[in-house]
């Protein structure tokens, strides 16, 4: 029997604004098994952002229930989910989020500090990671000695280097340009085919076309769930 990584019942979150009461989610049930690749949609204001944050471990939902790899994360204090998020989820984001005066090599060991390697197993496990984003040759460079698409390999790298139960990208591609985009995607697409499971956040249909399966929300409610037919690849581009 598989196990899904990700299990959401019910979630509602409920912001009090002043003396308004906002609903980013109404009631959200998903099912991701381990190894999908998908992705959420919907406009501004449709709930994605509040979702991707209580499936990242960054929020708690109002009411419901979320289980993460078999716990229940739905009630968890704020210390609990730090360690979730540390061991369960590598995080991608439109702004690469890199340490600038740190190198691309100790930035993306910078997870496995907290999880308590040695200095030498960190070096080693973070260059092969570099190794895995086609980066090893960039590996003492600082953040603004790379490319924008340099940088958030670096990024995805310090994602995976903890082998975490998903990877979490928001906008990952935001801050690039079409041709450097794509790279990133068939990046992840071949992160993928490893075995990773992969959710991202976007409001680009082109970029969500990547994905296998895509959910899309309005209002705070999931409008479809569906299998991503004719999934975008670009394999005849260099991967360099």
């Amino acid at each position: 029997m598989l196990t899904p990584v990700i299990e959401t019942h019910d979630i509602s979150k409920v912001y009090q604004m002043g003396t308004e009461r906002i609903h980013a989610l109404r009631s959200i049930t998903i099912t991701i098994q381990r190894g999908e690749y998908v992705a959420f949609m919907g406009p501004s204001g449709s709930g994605k952002s509040t979702l991707m944050n209580i499936i990242g471990c960054l929020d708690t939902p109002t009411s419901g229930q979320y289980i993460l790899n078999g716990k229940d994360v739905s009630h968890m204090s704020d210390n609990q989910l730090a360690e979730v998020r540390n061991k369960e989820i590598g995080f991608v984001f439109q702004t690469f989020n890199l340490l600038p005066r740190a190198t691309a090599l100790d930035n993306v060991a910078l997870p496995l500090i907290y999880a308590g390697y040695s200095k030498s197993e960190r070096q080693e496990k973070a260059m092969d990671t570099l190794r895995s984003v086609g980066l090893e040759s960039r590996a003492k460079h600082r953040p603004n000695e790379l490319s924008g698409g340099q940088r958030q390999r670096v990024a995805i790298a310090r994602a995976l280097v903890n082998d975490p139960s998903i990877i979490l990208a928001d906008e990952p591609t935001g801050n690039l340009d079409s041709k450097t985009s794509y790279e990133i995607m068939e990046l992840f697409e071949a992160l993928y085919v490893k075995g990773n499971t992969i959710i991202m956040v976007t409001h680009e249909e082109d970029i969500a076309h990547y994905a296998h399966r895509v959910v899309r929300l309005r209002d705070g409610l999931v409008e479809s769930d569906l299998p991503n037919l004719n999934v975008t690849s670009h394999h005849h581009l260099s991967t360099q």
